[in-house]
């Protein structure tokens, strides 16, 4: 059974917020700065009603919100368990990672693990419109959901704006904001390319994953409102943690 490392904050019975909202917000907090962890069990129904003095009914208010989240899941006559976090982004909205998280309420980070730069190289300048000689800047990132590796981002700009970039937090900040926020350069439309593969040694390494592991490989172009080519991706995402979704409509016949 999970104790949690810290008092839990005070509820306030007198508030427009409802208790059981209030309960909600404490544990989802605990879920996503790891204090109750992925696959542990939750505290009971009569724990948290102790903790935080509260009936039954309003424990269950908190816990079924959170299971609809997604965050907890119940097993029969065993209790209440954290769930691994799983995201999913939208295919047919270009966003980036920590943008597209955050609007789900999940906690993201990045490391750093290299920025350089390099001579484009055939496949690369094919992608970039550049000539194979000219030199790029090369990032890579590994992107963290609730504190977990989800994704390996290997993203490859123009040198000038690779110079920008080194001087930025990329922690904390998405590079599709900073290049419209900050540089004033409208994004327009991505052109994308999914397949699944085995994670290499490297790619395993950076996920904390077995070599071999699944894994999703996604090749991102993005280009400018005019339609040039700004910004080139390879992002491995972990096969047990993440997933694209899309809505498709069929045309009339």
């Amino acid at each position: 059974m999970v104790k949690s490392r810290n008092p839990a904050p005070e509820v306030l019975p007198v508030s427009p917020i409802p208790l059981y909202t209030q309960i909600k917000g404490i544990l989802r907090d605990r879920i996503l700065d790891g204090t109750y962890q992925a696959h542990q069990q939750m505290p009971s129904e009569s724990e948290l009603m102790e903790t935080f003095g509260v009936s039954r009914i309003t424990v269950r208010q908190a816990l079924g919100d959170l299971q609809k989240e997604g965050l907890i899941f119940k097993i029969h006559g065993k209790g209440t368990y954290v769930s691994k976090p799983k995201a999913f982004q939208n295919v047919a909205q270009l966003q980036g990672f920590g943008e597209a998280m955050s609007r789900m309420g999940y906690e993201t980070f990045s490391r750093v693990v290299s920025l350089k730069g390099m001579p484009a190289g055939p496949a690369i300048a094919a992608k970039l419109g550049v000539d194979p000689a000219e030199e790029v800047v090369e990032l890579r990132r590994v992107r963290y959901l609730n504190r977990a590796p989800i994704s390996l981002d290997v993203t490859y700009v123009h040198k000038a704006i690779g110079e920008r970039l080194a001087k930025e937090d990329l922690a904390h900040r998405d590079v599709f904001l900073i290049l419209e926020n900050d540089y004033g350069i409208a994004l327009g439309e991505a052109e994308l390319q999914i397949e699944a593969m085995l994670a290499d040694e490297y790619v395993a390494r950076q996920l904390q994953v077995e070599e071999g592991a699944p894994v999703l490989r996604i090749e991102r172009l993005t280009m400018t409102a005019e339609g040039r080519p700004i910004d080139f991706e390879y992002l491995y995402y972990r096969g047990d943690a993440f997933q694209y979704r899309m809505r498709i409509q069929r045309s009339p016949v």
